[in-house]
């Protein structure tokens, strides 16, 4: 099997993060792949339920929007999409919410509505869709995406999704349910301290201390053992090439 890129060990890594009795909601792109391969590998009583209201989705092939009707061929139910954030979402049902977003802070806070000023932006983002509501309902929240300084400040222009809101005091302040519990990153996997705040418990194979602090915009704490992320397996990288992005839209790879 090939070398993995960054994407595979993200969307391997991730898929570490859930079990098999789980519930978990899904978007498209990476998240998706991951919720796939975790229910082809350690998980394959993953619950996954999609944002246009498929309920326990067993799609065929990769599905290229949350409209796609691949998600409904094998899908346990399929129910209005009101039904599917009142019933299952805000009524707590649902475990894990996958998201990612332009920016994300120290206490998990994500920002995919402005970047800058809100009445004057430099760049004015897709918005919460239903992000927020996601960051607010499920048990806990995985985040996926890119690690640099820009997309990690210490604090987001616009809180989109909330995380710890000035800690873990603040969520429960605000009746929120559960709050982030990983952020899988192309250098590393960060976690959250009793504080609520971010700190790196693994290290990506060849990513140093230095890599993840000069790419991140505060002073980042790091666990007292960090552990090194164990790299794709090769029936993982099989499951995504072959299986789940043949085409590698989402992976930038493909046959």
């Amino acid at each position: 099997m090939a070398d993995y890129t960054d994407t595979e060990l993200m969307i391997a890594r991730a898929a570490q993060e859930l079990g098999d009795d789980d519930t978990v909601l899904v978007g498209v792109g990476v998240p998706n792949i991951a919720c796939n391969l975790a229910k082809r590998t350690g998980a394959p009583g993953l619950r996954m339920i999609y944002e246009s209201g498929t309920v326990d989705s067993d799609p065929s092939s990769l599905p290229l929007s949350i409209g796609d009707p691949v998600l409904a061929s094998n899908a346990r139910s399929v129910v209005p999409m009101v039904d599917g954030f009142g019933y299952y979402l805000q009524a707590g049902r649902i475990d894990v919410g996958f998201l990612g977003g332009a920016q994300i802070d120290k206490h998990g806070n994500i920002n995919s509505t402005v970047i800058g000023d809100y009445d004057d932006p430099d760049v004015r983002l897709p918005g919460s869709g239903g992000a927020c509501e996601i960051a607010s309902n499920t048990e806990r929240t995985l985040v996926i995406t890119p690690h640099s300084e820009r997309r990690f400040p210490e604090e987001v222009d616009f809180v989109t999704s909330p995380g710890y809101v000035g800690g873990r005091e603040g969520r429960e302040e605000l009746g929120l349910r559960g709050g982030p519990e990983a952020v899988i990153t192309d250098k590393a996997v960060m976690e959250f301290d009793d504080a609520g705040e971010m700190y790196v418990t693994s290290l990506h194979p060849g990513v140093s201390r230095e890599d993840v602090r000069d790419a991140t915009g505060w002073d980042i704490s790091f666990a007292d053992e960090v552990a090194e992320t164990p790299v794709p397996t090769d029936e993982e990288l099989r499951l995504i090439r072959e299986e789940l992005d043949p085409d590698g839209v989402y992976t930038g790879g493909g046959e």
